[in-house]
């Protein structure tokens, strides 16, 4: 068979289509496949490649193809292929938004930035890419728009200020000297030759056919000329709208922004304030932020610094901005969103606005868990200008009951406060804080160890979610739900209630909510062996945010379990460079390395990063208020570390302080059992009775819940306490203990082998070789 190609058809004179369509009625019996391709954008009804094309429809054989656009992981992908480098996320959204996939225009802007030195190895560290239109494709858009007329392409540039899309209505009063019936004529030209399109939602609608075109008209004016005609777009917009602008807040926020020069600025705060609102209903948390930064720098208020509003609208920025921040922010800068919120609050309880102070007090946030924001003696304020009965009591008394059991480890306080709001929702029928308080007592119970406890509550808050529309509520007690089952040993319905949880997540694009709910399922795929979905999952979380040490230690883990130790150390790396910069406090940054570490070190031999985990270790436990989820964490670390150093003193005391948490328990990281600890501690003190006893219950506990690499690990911990103490104790020839250890580690063998936990594997066939000897 043969292919032939014809390329630029939109250039073909009319004898040589004509010769196209003779051709195409004889290719019925031939070996021939004849691919044409033309540019639809070149083509008007009068062209002559429309005819043909109309002629070709009628033939069986014929076929028509739409090219779409490249995709953005077409465009990354072209990056990594013109430029030899790995492009960051950053710069491969920034080319893919500005040119839409268009491949010639990726191809231009590509050539330019390589051009520039802009992609380079050190580049990926950038926060932020700007991509400018290259003098390539803007003689291609000029070529197009030159044949267009002179009134066409003025009223072109008016709308390309309006924006990428822009209504009939719109430019009517701003195209001066022309009729309506003559500006239809003009659109319709601009239609012909594909520069805009009509938008089917609505008549009158249009938007530019390419960003790069409406881009290209605007950057033709002067700055002078281009903010009077902001300033003309925003009030003729304003009257427009009339009764409806707070709908199009945004779009008038934009437009008195770049206009302030000749407006000023109190317009443009009032359309920032509605805009970022509507955008905060919409959990259009970067968008909210972004108007409320807008509203805040035109009124002159600092971002940085402690000083309450000036005025009620100053505040309003404030509690906005707080808010939006509280969801877009990294959970460990959280201080950033509350200073704005306490700036608001600050203002509302000295000006006597109670309601609005409440709520302030009482907008819902992730603890750092150990570290005091100060959030605690806010509330305690919000309280003294409420009755001590009402519903806002209860809202507060619900916050506080959380602030106090997750940043000032005072679990009494915080139960005293949770029983206070419940007896309010009870006494007021009020479902709603019911829920809310339950699913703030679930997380302080869960930090604090008292699992079941929190699972009833959670389970309890999930049921009655179901008749009120709060997402974070429902994201959260999901969440802990699923952590609760998690570390008692109820793998599938902790799977279940993981999937609702980043369900909700991914709806309500709350960093913090995506990070922990693709970071809970990657924990639950990793503790069944399934590496691949928990790479996905971790890797998506670690797209929200890159800090993330919940993920990072966990995909160190993985990594070394798997024998990519290069990968492994990579992960644990970065979990240490987060540990660095973040301060010294009783928080998860500390405690996950602390954990991490010498679980590695226990996988590999290498030793030499313990001495980062005892540090770690050290800045947890030392602090007044540590939960006792965090110092379990630790502890488990520093068990490791005892076993790997042969300190039986240490193990001693360690075992003492972990035997209450919990013999069959998962550590809430999903790497590790509480049981194979105290088994690994109970050998290293040379009580092998106590160390068998602890292995059965975690082989028990981890057969039935489906953990199968802690089983495989806690087959072949076993097998060795039973090996060693069959070498040192001749009272028990006879009990089988050999037996028994080849037993272990032949399932130990087949879990690791099946999952490719090549070091444990190695490990395995070793003492096996040993045993059979």
């Amino acid at each position: 068979p043969l292919v032939l190609v014809l390329d630029d058809l939109h250039w073909a004179d009319q004898p040589s289509l004509l010769l196209l369509q003779f051709v195409a009625r004889e290719l019925g019996n031939s070996r021939l496949l004849l691919v044409g391709t033309y540019r639809d954008v070149e083509l008007s009804r009068q062209h002559p490649l429309a005819e043909t094309l109309g002629e070709l429809t009628r033939e069986r054989l014929f076929q028509r193809v739409l090219l779409r656009g490249l995709s953005q992981q077409d465009v990354g992908r072209f990056i990594e292929v013109a430029a030899g480098v790995d492009p960051p996320s950053g710069l491969v959204e920034a080319v893919y938004t500005q040119t839409e996939g268009n491949p010639l225009f990726v191809t231009e802007v590509v050539r330019l930035l390589v051009q520039e030195g802009e992609l380079t190895q050190e580049s990926g560290a950038r926060d932020s890419w700007t991509v400018r239109i290259p003098e390539g494709v803007r003689e291609v858009i000029g070529r197009r728009l030159n044949r267009l007329s002179q009134r066409c392409n003025e009223t072109l540039t008016i709308a390309s200020v309006v924006g990428r899309e822009f209504e009939l209505r719109q430019l009517t009063p701003l195209v001066e000297d022309i009729s309506e019936d003559r500006l239809l004529d003009v659109l319709e030209e601009a239609l012909g030759a594909r520069v805009i399109e009509e938008l089917p939602q609505a008549v009158g609608r249009y938007q530019f056919t390419h960003a790069l075109i409406q881009e290209t008209l605007a950057e033709e004016l002067t700055l002078t000329r281009r903010v009077r005609l902001h300033a003309r777009i925003a009030e003729t917009l304003e009257e427009l709208y009339g009764a409806n602008t707070e709908a199009h807040a945004a779009e008038l926020a934009h437009h008195f922004a770049e206009a302030e020069a000749v407006l000023g600025a109190d317009k443009l705060v009032h359309y920032s304030l509605l805009a970022g609102e509507r955008a905060l209903a919409a959990y259009a948390w970067e968008e909210a932020g972004d108007h409320f930064e807008q509203g805040l720098t035109a009124k002159g208020v600092l971002l940085t610094g402690m000083e309450p509003a000036l005025d009620k609208e100053a505040a309003a920025l404030l509690f906005g901005l707080g808010q939006a921040r509280l969801a877009t922010l990294d959970r460990f800068e959280m201080h950033r969103a509350i200073a704005f919120l306490r700036r608001a609050f600050d203002y509302y309880a000295d000006a006597g606005d109670v309601n609005r102070a409440v709520a302030v007090a009482q907008s819902r946030y992730p603890s750092r868990g150990g570290q005091s924001t100060g959030v605690a003696q806010l509330i305690a304020r919000a309280l003294t200008l409420v009755a001590a009965d009402s519903h806002q009591a209860g809202e507060l008394l619900s916050r506080h009951g959380y602030v106090l059991g997750m940043e000032e480890g005072d679990y009494e306080g915080a139960r005293e406060a949770f029983g206070r709001a419940l007896n309010i929702a009870q006494c007021e029928q009020d479902l709603a804080l019911e829920m809310r308080t339950l699913t703030e007592a679930a997380r302080v119970d869960r930090f604090d160890l008292q699992l079941q406890e929190g699972l009833r509550k959670s389970l309890r808050a999930i049921d009655l979610a179901r008749r009120f529309d709060d997402p974070q509520v429902a994201a959260a007690a999901h969440y802990e739900a699923s952590m609760d089952l998690f570390c008692t040993g109820e793998l599938r319905d902790a799977q279940g209630h993981a999937t609702a949880t980043l369900d909700v997540a991914e709806g309500l694009r709350d960093h913090f909510w995506l990070q922990s709910a693709l970071g809970l399922n990657g924990t639950l795929r990793q503790s069944e062996g399934d590496w691949q979905a928990a790479r996905d999952f971790s890797a998506r979380g670690l797209a929200v945010g890159a800090r993330d040490t919940r993920i990072l230690t966990r995909l160190a883990v993985l990594e070394h379990e798997v024998g990519n130790f290069a990968q492994g150390e990579a992960h644990l790396e970065a979990s240490v460079q987060v540990m660095r910069a973040t301060p010294p406090e009783p928080i998860v940054p500390y405690a996950l390395p602390a954990l991490a570490i010498p679980l590695v070190a226990r996988i590999t031999g290498d030793l030499r990063r313990l001495d980062i985990a005892g540090e770690a270790a050290g800045i947890v436990l030392s602090a007044a208020a540590v939960s006792a989820a965090l110092a379990q964490w630790v502890r488990c670390g520093l068990a490791i570390m005892a076993v790997l150093r042969e300190d039986v003193a240490t193990a001693g005391e360690l075992y003492a302080l972990l035997y209450p948490a919990g013999r069959g328990r998962m550590v809430a990281t999903g790497t590790l059992c509480v049981g194979r600890v105290l088994g690994l501690l109970a050998q290293t003190m040379g009580d092998f009775d106590k160390a068998v006893e602890h292995f059965e219950d975690c082989l028990a506990f981890c057969r039935q819940a489906g953990y199968r690499t802690e089983l495989a690990w806690t087959c072949c911990d076993y097998a060795d306490t039973l090996l060693q103490l069959a070498s040192t104790s001749s009272a028990r020839t006879d009990t089988g203990d050999r037996e028994k250890a080849l037993s272990l580690l032949d399932e130990s063998l087949a879990i690791s082998s099946e999952l490719g936990m090549r070091p444990l594997m190695e490990r395995v066939l070793s003492r096996r070789e040993i045993l059979r000897a």
